[in-house]
């Protein structure tokens, strides 16, 4: 059994007011560096210790909060212990500019990460306040050539648009300074209103200006034409990559296998014990301190825990896999979980294929690039 490994990292410096996530800002200072990774790593030997033999970990992925804050010797301890339980294809840390420099890549290196996720969002000073990051576009750049010049890091950036105000010119611009600084892959995002942040307090409010929906979509549009005019292949909804700089640990996501997620705050799903073709999804209670106390008592950490049937799984494997350029091979989906896909869906794929919204290529479901907008509406109608 392959795993796509996460680890949560609760911390950064200031909460964004679009942020959602399981985050504390905190002073960099009260961070228990050693004390989060004894217990991230001791959560690792629990949930493995669960599994079936033979489950390995293939790829590794920080994210948080901002796990660039970690110590690097501290965040090595969980590459290494993980990298003893697998063979690891690809580690990534999510960075922020603001806590990028030579030293941590060079110490990053030292400890096995081999790409960096950079949120830049924005290379816009204005853009950048609107959004309440704590960097500014010359520190962004800044951190995107550091990241590159370190040499032996796949570096990826974030990128937002649908911010009012903001040009499709602007957002072309900043796509464009990003890969001519080397940047191979772009994770490029609509911004998103979510209940209980800032934004989605000003929004219930009406004091939030949005953009209207098709300017939203012509900006996605504008993205894409940018990307694959630069040479990126468009592989997912909001995923562009060069040949060979795909986020693998993304596309195990996207493909349904079992991840493992640690940390506080952190979601996992693997295998149900008594039903391989079942999973047993876990989300970990965001409070750090609780997280660490029970792990130092050897238990698991406090949260919820929910069984998945095969045909949630189904479902959910058609969800992700549908918002890729590979689509979802039936054949896969079904073997993982004793349903047919097609079962009790024909008239819903017949009617989706015939309105130009499906491929059917009888061994593989795909969405035509063009009505990748519509992705998420799509898979609804089929269920």
């Amino acid at each position: 059994m392959d795993l796509a490994v996460y680890v949560h990292f609760p911390w950064c410096l200031q909460r964004c007011p679009y942020c959602d996530f399981a985050t504390e800002a905190i002073n960099p200072a009260r961070i228990p560096h050693a004390r989060y990774a004894d217990a991230v790593v001791r959560e690792l030997s629990l949930r493995l210790d669960a599994l079936p033999p033979g489950a390995r970990a293939r790829t590794l992925f920080f994210g948080g909060g901002t796990p660039s804050l970690w110590d690097p010797a501290d965040l090595g301890r969980v590459v290494a212990a993980v990298a003893r339980r697998g063979e690891l294809e690809e580690v990534t840390v999510e960075c922020n500019p603001t806590s990028l420099d030579d030293d941590r890549c060079a110490r990053w290196k030292d400890v096995g990460v081999d790409r960096v996720s950079i949120g830049v969002q924005s290379l816009r000073d204005e853009h950048l306040r609107y959004l309440g990051r704590l960097h500014d576009a010359d520190g962004a750049a800044r951190a995107v050539r550091t990241a590159v010049r370190a040499g032996g890091l796949r570096v990826s950036a974030d990128v937002m648009f649908g911010m009012a105000e903001q040009s499709i010119d602007a957002l072309t611009e900043d796509l464009s300074a990003l890969l001519g600084d080397g940047v191979e892959h772009l994770s490029c995002y609509a911004l998103t209103i979510e209940s209980g942040t800032r934004f989605g307090e000003l929004a219930r409010k009406g004091r939030l200006p949005r953009l209207e929906d098709d300017r939203v979509a012509t900006m996605y549009e504008a993205v894409e034409r940018a990307c694959e005019g630069a040479g990126l292949g468009h592989y997912e909804v909001s995923n562009y990559a060069r040949p060979g700089a795909t986020s693998r640990h993304n596309e195990a996501y996207w493909s349904g296998e079992w991840y493992l997620g640690l940390g506080a705050g952190a979601v996992g799903c693997t295998a149900a014990p008594t039903d391989g073709r079942a999973g047993e999804r876990w989300r970990n209670q965001a409070d750090a301190a609780a997280y660490c106390d029970a792990l130092e008592r050897g238990e698991l950490p406090p949260g919820e825990t929910e069984a998945i049937a095969p045909e949630v799984r189904v479902q959910e494997g058609l969800m992700l896999g549908l918002r890729t350029a590979a689509g979802v091979d039936l054949a896969t989906l079904s073997a993982r979980t004793g349903v047919d896909p097609m079962a009790g869906r024909e008239a819903a794929v017949a009617r989706e294929v015939a309105r130009g919204n499906l491929v059917d290529e009888g061994a593989r479901w795909s969405i035509p690039r063009a009505r990748w907008l519509l992705a998420d509406d799509i898979v609804a109608r089929l269920f």
